[in-house]
């Protein structure tokens, strides 16, 4: 099977070949935006990050076997363009969070129970909301495009150190208050970005 940086190499005389790179890559990059911006808002952003990346696929590293921390960082970058989208979506968050009340363990203070992720993003959507732009963007990025800090870093173009910073600065700003601890991020639950995006298997 061709690495992404082959299928992107060979689109250059084939332009045709990069719908290999849509057609991997559309459940993981489709959730994470559908999350970011709603449902309403994530065929059009969906739609624009491909187009950039096709577009700019020249410019691609070719020492980088997977594409995704690429198009992730293009969809967090096309996400800025779309505010309004991103911003009713948190609306609709903090709003569910408000008309419902959050039974059981807290997101922060569980350990080995399955957390409800929904229940703990509403409960934490204000404060997540409240970040600055780019800890919010590398803490979705970690927990909603399953990147690694050093794909993270790849994706924003930023050193390693910058990515471990933010997310530390992150788990101390939604630390439940007077803790002196910090949160637990894996409560946003990763792997529910495909099924997020409606088109899991």
């Amino acid at each position: 099977m061709s690495t992404d940086s082959e299928i992107i190499q060979r689109s250059l005389d084939e332009p045709g070949v990069f719908s290999e790179i849509f057609e991997r890559h559309v459940r993981p990059v489709g959730g994470y935006i559908r999350r970011r911006v709603g449902a309403d808002a994530v065929d059009d952003v969906l739609s624009e990050t491909f187009l950039v990346a096709f577009r700019r696929r020249a410019s691609f590293d070719l020492e980088t076997e997977s594409a995704r921390p690429w198009l992730l960082g293009i969809a967090t970058r096309v996400v800025k363009s779309h505010r309004a989208a991103e911003a009713r979506q948190w609306r609709a968050f903090e709003a569910s969070a408000s008309a419902e009340e959050v039974v059981g363990e807290t997101p922060q203070v569980a350990s080995d129970s399955r957390l409800d992720a929904d229940a703990a993003l509403r409960a934490l959507a204000p404060r997540i909301a409240a970040l600055a732009v780019k800890d919010r963007d590398t803490l979705l990025l970690h927990a909603w495009g399953d990147l690694t800090y050093e794909q993270i870093a790849t994706a924003l173009g930023v050193p390693v150190g910058t990515v471990r910073s933010r997310l530390n600065r992150v788990r101390r700003k939604l630390a439940p208050p007077g803790s002196n601890g910090a949160a637990r991020l894996t409560w946003m639950a990763k792997e529910e970005s495909d099924a997020a995006f409606g088109t899991s298997s």
